[in-house]
């Protein structure tokens, strides 16, 4: 059985965190991987973290409780991917410690597309001062230092940072390479 690992992309809203996260976890069971979990920012919010709200403090509980879950995952043998704005640099510190094999996706795009893409209608009423503590506007990123993989969802398809991601997990021998046959997991 292969060690579990946390897979964990960051990036502003609508970088394309969900969509890789998807697009990875699919990858892993099409490669045999049984044991593969999804955490996503909005889903979690639903159940999890419902309780709580946007505010910095708020926002860092959210990883907290977020961290603890993939920290449980990662360390029995789980694959699990951790799609979360997750803004401030020392919560994902945090969650770097406590979670076995952490890998930091950077998801990066820049405001313009993001802006151009809008799916949810978010950048537009933040920019038109609607809503207020919208992460990349009015409320802080701090972009990681110094992620394992970088994908630049603005200039590369899904497709594409989806290998580079695949291509750094089997680097580090985290999942068999394609075609190999899969262990119990």
């Amino acid at each position: 059985m292969r060690d579990g690992f946390v897979v964990w992309f960051t990036g502003l809203p609508g970088a394309g965190k969900t969509t890789l996260a998807i697009a990875v976890e699919n990858a892993l069971r099409a490669r045999g991987m049984r044991f593969v979990q999804r955490l996503d920012g909005d889903v979690v919010r639903q159940d999890l973290t419902r309780d709580l709200g946007f505010s910095k403090e708020d926002r860092d509980e959210n990883i907290r409780r977020v961290t603890f879950v993939a920290e449980l995952l990662s360390k029995n043998g789980v694959a699990t991917m951790c799609a979360f704005i997750s803004p401030y640099r020392v919560a994902r510190a945090e969650a770097r410690r406590r979670c076995h094999n952490f890998i930091e996706v950077y998801v990066d795009c820049s405001l313009d597309v993001l802006i151009a893409r809008d799916p949810k209608g978010l950048y537009r009423k933040a920019l038109a001062g609607e809503i207020t503590g919208f992460t990349g506007i009015d409320d802080p990123y701090e972009p990681p230092e110094h992620p394992e993989v970088v994908v630049h969802t603005d200039r590369e398809t899904v497709a594409e940072s989806t290998a580079k991601i695949i291509s750094y997990l089997e680097g580090r021998d985290l999942i068999p390479p394609l075609g190999a046959p899969v262990e119990a997991r």
